[in-house]
């Protein structure tokens, strides 16, 4: 569906947020804080503003997935179980959440994505080096591919952390190699929530194609960033995207209340 009209500078526009949201979300995760309020500020409607959002991210999450295949930080081929249960869970994922609301995880998902960035931030060692795995390929394949994909499509927010996060704990990977994984099943997950946009008619294509761009140019930055400089970079962006994600989750869900206190007690 595109049946904006839209300014032309606001199609530049867009591409620089895509940009920078490109470069945040291939080191922590988290683009989506960027590029959502965006495509709702120029007048996309909340529906539109996910499919859309989902269709530039695939930009981002495949340019930084093909710089780590191609530089060897990635093999697709270890991957293959990983990517058939991040897509299968994703598609239901997004099946659902056309027929349930999404509430009650609105609300507990900013406590959660707190207690990410808390852990990174007290855990200075963790992803410093590689680790002995927990979990076997199955299940983990179910857990870190399956689950996440899932919520990915069912709601999306902090996902790319969420993927970093399991690899470290339960693969045991370091920091960088984690990053750089995640933005592999990242990329299949937003490929299975696409499809099901698509066919619910619902991706704004100019917006979503242009900012596809910018996506593409913005992650291929970050990507190079995070095998350049590895835990020291990536350690602190997760901590600071978890942070202002979990500040703009709580004020979505009780921004009237917040202003409602301040107004009464400071008026």
């Amino acid at each position: 569906m595109d049946w904006l009209i839209v300014e032309p500078w606001i199609y530049a526009v867009l591409f620089f947020v895509a940009i920078l949201a490109g470069f945040v979300d291939s080191i922590a995760g988290g683009g989506g804080l960027i590029t959502v309020p965006a495509l709702l500020a120029v007048g996309v409607s909340p529906a539109q503003a996910l499919a859309t959002n989902k269709l530039q991210s695939i930009g981002g999450s495949f340019s930084a997935t093909l710089y780590f295949v191609r530089r060897g930080a990635v093999s697709l081929l270890d991957q293959k179980l990983n990517i058939a249960c991040t897509f299968i869970g994703a598609v239901m994922g997004t099946i659902l959440i056309q027929h349930l609301r999404a509430d009650i995880l609105r609300q507990i998902l900013p406590l959660l994505i707190i207690c990410i960035g808390l852990y990174f931030l007290l855990t200075p060692r963790l992803g410093e080096s590689d680790r002995q795995r927990r979990l076997s390929a199955l299940p983990y394949a179910l857990v870190g591919g399956g689950c996440v994909g899932f919520y990915d499509g069912f709601f999306g927010p902090g996902a790319g952390s969420f993927y970093a996060l399991a690899f470290v704990t339960l693969c045991g990977f370091n920091l960088a190699k984690a990053t750089a994984h995640a933005k592999l099943l990242n990329f299949t997950s937003n490929c299975g929530g696409l499809l099901f946009f698509i066919i619910g008619n619902k991706v704004v294509w100019s917006l979503g194609l242009v900012m596809m761009i910018g996506q593409f140019i913005g992650a291929r930055l970050g990507a190079r960033m995070v095998l350049s400089h590895g835990q020291k970079m990536i350690r602190p962006m997760v901590v600071l995207v978890s942070l202002v994600m979990s500040a703009k989750l709580i004020y979505d869900n009780h921004g009237a209340d917040i202003a409602h206190w301040f107004s009464t007690h400071f008026s």
